[in-house]
């Protein structure tokens, strides 16, 4: 497959300042598309402007409040890459029914009106599958895009991992205050973990490939992996060990109850319920391979990312 060429074309992203938004960006940009970055607050888009040329990436103001606002800012653009969505509700404005359904189904409207040749959306791995909130808005979320915009691609991705993941970081820096960690369900929910600069390859490919057109792809790194297998990988990767302590599913609800209160809970209701599934891609469906791309596995990026907790740890065994 040849390299994907889109230099000159205008390419509108939403969600471009999130961890999988910014690496998007980024292939456009080196891909020669001019990128429009649609943002809340535009100061925080500013840093993106330095993964292109001068004049290349250019953030817009949006509150995603209308339909005439998302017409606007789509109006001239070649292509739009959707990647909008959050792990845990905060009110009306950030819940899963706006971000996951209403604002994908208006972005997707707006591109028919205004006569785009290509749109791509980020859903998750499993929603297909899975039931709960998270997952029941996210595919309804797909089908309103593909009403909508029948030629929209969807990518799947499972559990992302990349230097700025809130997954592989955010363990670890557990492990170095918790003496266990808990295995939710006997740890047995199968995981297939995707690099970031992968979705975004897949993202351009898709842009640049017409067969792409009304097709799911389900994004999964080379290897499946359970839970608990994912916390014993983290071990060797840290050079820390924890003991894992197998939680009931019945247990793992009371305590996501009380996690729930916090105002950044580290387990809900819903994500157990979520966790209940296997997040792995399917026999048969399309994937990475179909776009060209050979899954990058984990062991090839996370420990060079994670060598922070190694020095943080030797540091305070000195002091």
């Amino acid at each position: 497959m040849s390299a994907p060429d889109l230099n000159g074309k205008i390419v509108t992203v939403f969600g471009g300042t999130g961890f999988v938004g910014r690496y998007i960006v980024a292939q456009l940009a080196a891909a020669g598309a001019l990128v429009k970055v649609v943002t809340r607050h535009t100061p925080s888009a500013y840093f993106l402007r330095t993964y292109g040329n001068p004049g290349q990436i250019v953030p817009v103001y949006s509150r995603y409040e209308s339909d005439s606002d998302l017409a606007r800012i789509v109006a001239g653009s070649f292509a739009v890459v959707n990647c909008l969505g959050i792990l845990n509700e905060s009110g009306k404005r950030s819940s899963f029914a706006r971000l996951h359904t209403a604002i994908p189904a208006a972005i997707a409207k707006a591109c028919a009106t205004a006569h785009i040749s290509r749109l791509v959306h980020i859903s998750a791995l499993g929603v297909d599958r899975a039931k709960s909130a998270y997952a029941i808005t996210k595919i309804l979320g797909e089908s309103k895009v593909h009403q909508n915009f029948p030629s929209a691609t969807i990518l799947r991705p499972s559990v992302i991992f990349g230097p700025e993941d809130n997954f592989f970081n955010m363990f670890a820096r557990l492990s170095r205050v918790l003496p266990a960690f808990p295995l939710i369900g006997g740890g047995k929910t199968h995981f297939q973990p995707v690099y970031v600069a992968d979705i975004a390859r897949a993202v351009v490919r898709a842009l640049c490939d017409v067969h792409t057109a009304g097709q799911i792809y389900q994004l999964g790194g080379p290897e499946i992996l359970t839970f608990r297998q994912i916390y014993e990988r983290l071990f060797a990767y840290t050079g820390i060990r924890r003991a894992l302590v197998p939680v009931p599913w019945w247990v793992a609800r009371i305590q996501a109850f009380f996690m729930g209160l916090l105002p950044n809970p580290l387990l809900t209701n819903d994500q157990v319920t979520s966790l209940q599934t296997d997040n792995s891609v399917t026999d048969g469906a399309l994937g990475l391979p179909d776009l060209g791309i050979v899954p990058t596995p984990m062991d090839a990026v996370v420990p060079a990312y994670l060598g922070y907790i190694n020095d943080t740890s030797r540091k305070d065994e000195k002091e």
